[in-house]
């Protein structure tokens, strides 16, 4: 299950890292040159949330957005894993507001020295979280999941700053039996990115077409 979360106030915490992203541009529409995801999809849309690291406030807002999720969950783990690479510092800085011990994991071992898979903190027994930057196809936050269950840990949630809310990749959380909590998404990117007159309605119109099946998409703008 996807879910949003919203701040003390009564206002949309999503709006808020909506707004940093857009802050920040870490968020590109490219309808006419589709960018290529990991999954190998063409994407009308980028999200890079690495540039989040370049602002303060937007550090702020996401790691206090994942205390809140924690908070509003019931979450307890006793590590919290970040993963590899652009999880590691929201991880990090979680990890230390919630006096947690930390860890990160790849979705696949390293090709060189002991060819590990998750570092830092041992997480054999333990009850971990996973923090992730973004979720596309879901395919590789799944694959951290398995191979933290793999070595003993069990998962509690995958807690992420974006999420382009594909159907297959809620099937995918669903399928793995771990709830999946975003601070973010698309619609509310493109809502505020429409309110500040940045995109088209058309643009948003294709950009919502292609959430609506990546595939077909992909295969037409090939």
């Amino acid at each position: 299950m996807e879910t949003n979360t919203k701040n003390e106030a009564g206002g949309l915490l999503d709006w808020q890292v909506a707004e940093h992203l857009l802050d920040v541009q870490a968020v590109r529409f490219a309808p006419d040159e589709p960018f290529t995801l990991a999954s190998g999809l063409l994407a009308p849309v980028y999200c890079d949330n690495r540039l989040l690291l370049s602002s303060p406030a937007a550090r702020r807002t996401v790691r206090d957005g994942f205390v809140r999720i924690w908070k509003e969950e019931g979450l307890d783990a006793e590590v919290i894993t970040g993963t590899a690479t652009a999880g590691i510092p929201h991880a990090a800085w979680l990890a230390d507001v919630l006096e947690r011990p930390m860890a990160y994991a790849r979705a696949q071992a390293k090709a060189h020295g002991r060819g590990c898979r998750i570092e830092g903190g041992n997480v054999a027994g333990r009850t971990t979280i996973v923090v992730e930057d973004a979720i596309s196809t879901g395919g590789s936050s799944c694959a951290v999941v398995e191979t933290l269950r793999d070595a003993g840990a069990e998962v509690q949630a995958v807690l992420a700053i974006y999420s382009h809310g594909f159907a297959a990749a809620r099937q995918k959380f669903e399928k793995i039996r771990v709830p999946l909590h975003v601070l973010t998404g698309l619609d509310v990117l493109l809502e505020a990115a429409r309110e500040r007159e940045t995109l088209s309605g058309a643009a948003a119109q294709a950009i919502l077409a292609w959430r609506a099946d990546p595939e077909a998409w992909s295969v037409r703008h090939t």
